[in-house]
């Protein structure tokens, strides 16, 4: 990917960041956990709830349609609004609410726009995986992963993970560097869920769910929320904290067939996000600090190093073996232990630990450079993607 003549100017500002509590038990509901998250935002913004004149809310695809909705607006007691929307683009979603409130605030639409993500996929008659379990439709024939037993994302992405272990000859000890390269990152962050030093043998003893996929691959779900509002790029919020400059952003979106066409299992649409993402900011690859990859699991890791440019095709695996990615690598990557081993809140994972990089707040694991941060998402089975450029840097 060729890195452009001229850097752009940033285009908006994430002014504030904000958290509900995290739990791995039912404590209260997603629009609870939301406004929470809402509220803790805009303070962090140092703004007034008068301030926000645009709201954009993300309910996990995996939840009820009704567990969180617009309603928000009257949850928070908000007043007129000159935005308003629904996200509902899979794990993608945190990406996509960054890139619509950066060119609406940029274009004058609006003046700060809080977005929010919560999820409750733990409740008193369900577990996390439970939550999850649904089957993708990735034949897009009724019934037919219920028939044959592909059940949920592990199942569908057990396959992706295959593919490209039969087409790279990836080992599982280097599937199992991620792993332990995310919780090293998870032990040094206080927000992290799973802190428990691991290696690649406890890796390997862990349980397979769906075969190559063993625990240790997979997201650790968690009830939780998470917020950020996006201000104009010289607007004064941004508080006490500093903000995280929107240098670039990018997204990328093919159809899918399950029959012919092209193979999204080893070729996805996070390289269009890529350049476009580096396009606008008007950097490469080489130029990145550190990188935030979604990481639903240890394969999504591989895919986004290679489809972002930090690795050729079938590379990854070693690049991530050889300590690439760990403190200390060359490309520190999920450096707050990502969603394998930091938290699974969809797109916000990736997003929140770059805007707390940033802004100089990740205690335990701050990077020194913040020229360029990388953060990207996708939703799906690797069906959509989306990226984003943050820097300290306005210009």
């Amino acid at each position: 990917m060729a890195q452009s003549a001229t850097k752009r100017r940033a285009i908006a500002k994430i002014s504030g960041l904000g958290f509900s509590a995290f739990s791995r038990k039912w404590e209260a509901t997603a629009p609870a956990l939301a406004a929470d998250a809402a509220i803790a935002a805009v303070a962090d913004a140092g703004l007034a709830k008068a301030d926000i004149d645009g709201l954009f809310v993300n309910r996990s695809s995996a939840a009820p349609p009704d567990l969180l909705t617009l309603r928000l607006q009257d949850d928070l007691g908000m007043g007129e609004l000159r935005l308003l929307n629904l996200f509902a683009s899979e794990a993608v979603s945190a990406l996509q609410m960054l890139h619509y409130a950066s060119l609406a605030v940029a274009a004058g639409t609006v003046d700060h726009v809080l977005c929010v993500f919560a999820d409750t996929p733990i409740m008193p008659a369900q577990s996390g995986g439970e939550a999850y379990s649904d089957t993708l439709g990735l034949m897009r024939i009724p019934g037919w992963e219920d028939r044959h037993g592909l059940f949920g994302a592990v199942g569908s992405y057990g396959l992706a993970m295959q593919r490209y272990i039969d087409r790279t000859g990836a080992t599982p000890e280097q599937f199992g560097a991620v792993a332990v390269a995310t919780r090293e990152w998870a032990i040094r962050n206080p927000l992290a869920m799973l802190k428990t030093p691991m290696t690649i043998d406890d890796y390997l003893a862990s349980r397979l769910i769906a075969a190559p996929i063993r625990m240790f691959d997979c997201a650790f779900p968690i009830n939780g929320g998470a917020a950020i509002v996006v201000s104009a790029a010289d607007s004064d919020a941004g508080g006490d904290t500093g903000s995280a400059y929107v240098r670039g952003l990018g997204q990328g979106h093919c159809p899918y067939s399950p029959f012919g066409g092209h193979d999204n299992e080893t070729e996805t649409m996070g390289r269009l996000a890529a350049r476009e993402a580096y396009r606008m900011a008007g950097i490469g690859p080489a130029d990145i600090a550190h990188a935030q990859i979604y990481d639903a699991f240890t394969y999504t890791t591989l895919r986004g190093l290679e489809d972002y440019g930090f690795c050729g095709r079938g590379e990854a695996a070693a690049f991530a073996a050889e300590g690439h990615i760990a403190p200390g690598g060359r490309l520190p990557t999920n450096t707050g232990g990502g969603q394998l081993s930091g938290y699974y809140l969809q797109g916000m994972t990736q997003l929140s630990e770059a805007v707390l990089q940033v802004t100089g707040r990740a205690e335990g694991r701050q990077q020194r450079n913040n020229d360029w941060v990388l953060v990207t998402n996708q939703g799906g089975r690797m069906d959509y993607h989306a990226a984003a450029i943050l820097s300290e840097h306005a210009e």
